[in-house]
């Protein structure tokens, strides 16, 4: 660290304190070369990930526009806010541990539609068919005809949930983590 009154590289740390809830340090330095003192913080480099747009506009990942998502398509269901946070952390968790700068929209939207499919078949729909941009009648069709095959399918092995009292298969998980 290059002390700010003499431009020397050395220095001693006499003191460090964790700040803003262990976000950051702050170190008190002592410059080697003229004795003064000096304070410094020090705080993790977050690399902002971004977001491709089908348009190709590119914009910052936003946990609360995937959260806003949820809660619209959750609107008057019997899903907690509880299990909504917790799918959002799992959205942003998974985008950033990708390990790329940059995520198309569309993957960001395939990892929700997930989460809402195991969780509850009405926000399941509501969120496909907005994020998929359905036309016409015959798209939802097609969407609740593959989630009755899949429950069908399933049926043997299930039991009911006690959170949104669908049919959820037995070992699965209706929180969406």
């Amino acid at each position: 660290m290059r002390c700010p009154y003499c431009s020397h590289q050395e220095d001693r740390v006499l003191e460090s304190r964790s700040i803003r809830e262990g976000a950051a340090i702050r170190r008190r330095r002592e410059c080697l070369n003229c004795g003064r003192r000096f304070t410094t913080q020090e705080q993790i480099e977050e690399s902002i990930l971004m977001v491709v747009k089908k348009d190709g506009r590119r914009e910052a990942f936003d946990r609360d526009k995937v959260l806003r998502g949820l809660r619209t398509a959750c609107r008057k269901r019997p899903v907690s806010a509880d299990v909504l946070e917790r799918i959002a952390d799992d959205v942003e968790r998974a985008a950033y541990n990708r390990g790329v700068r940059e995520i198309q929209s569309r993957d960001i939207g395939e990892m929700v539609i997930e989460a809402l499919k195991g969780l509850d078949q009405v926000a399941y729909v509501r969120f496909a068919s907005v994020y998929r941009d359905f036309q016409d009648i015959d798209q939802f069709k097609e969407i609740v005809e593959a989630l009755s095959r899949g429950v069908r399918d399933s049926q043997h092995p299930a039991q009911s949930s006690p959170e949104t009292g669908s049919t959820v298969p037995s070992g699965g998980s209706n929180d969406g983590a």
